[in-house]
């Protein structure tokens, strides 16, 4: 049965897939970040979309990233942990090599039991196709390297609010419920050390203009498909 599941999912995935790389000629799905074509953004691919949701395929990459860190605030420690990273991309690290802006800068959110207790965050920088390979180590930091990465994706415009990331996830759960990414979502999920969640923002914090910022949730197919 696992590998009848794996060979429906291989024709699924030859089906669905749609090349989006960092230029503004990708899919036709969703709004392309435009950052995206002023700074290098990781490439995709567009798995299939549904209402409210889009499902995307990650080749292998390379994220730098912070400790975690506490705090009852995604925006508070967004801007904690970017700038330990600004300092990482203007030289601050073991080869004093300043390494090009990229987009996103994500958060990885593991939410606390109650409204007034420290939820976790971890944040993280694209490292520049140019540098995985050899990308410096720092002080207080460390490299996460991702395999092939599924991940269902829902947009969202304007300024990230502390009041908003919750109902963006909530909505972006609800909408891929009773599919077949819902229930890949619930088994990768099912571990107490996941990760809820993640934000991706991909402007500046002086940019008031064509805001993108997505709500992140990362799924295996393998385990889907082999259990």
């Amino acid at each position: 049965m696992a590998a009848l599941g794996l060979l429906k999912l291989s024709f699924l995935l030859s089906l669905f897939s749609t090349s989006h790389s960092s230029s503004p000629h990708g899919g036709n799905v969703g709004v392309f970040p435009p950052s995206c074509t002023r700074i290098e953004c990781p490439s995709y691919d567009v798995i299939d979309t549904g209402d409210g949701f889009e499902i995307r395929r990650y080749n292998s990459s390379v994220w730098i990233s912070t400790q975690r860190v506490d705090d009852i605030s995604l925006v508070d420690a967004t801007r904690q942990g970017f700038l330990q990273l600004f300092d990482y991309i203007q030289g601050k690290n073991d080869d004093k090599q300043k390494i090009e802006m990229t987009a996103p800068v994500i958060t990885e959110v593991k939410p606390s039991d109650g409204p007034f207790c420290a939820s976790s965050f971890v944040v993280s920088f694209y490292v520049p196709k140019g540098n995985q390979a050899n990308a410096p180590s720092a002080d207080l930091l460390h490299l996460q390297k991702w395999g092939l990465t599924y991940v269902a994706v829902r947009q969202f415009s304007g300024f990230v609010k502390d009041e908003d990331v919750g109902e963006e996830a909530a909505a972006l759960y609800a909408s891929v419920s009773g599919t077949v990414w819902g229930d890949a979502i619930e088994k990768s999920h099912s571990g107490d050390n996941t990760t809820e969640y993640i934000i991706a923002q991909y402007n500046s914090p002086f940019e008031f203009r064509n805001r993108v910022n997505e709500v992140w949730l990362t799924f295996d197919l393998v385990r889907q498909f082999a259990a």
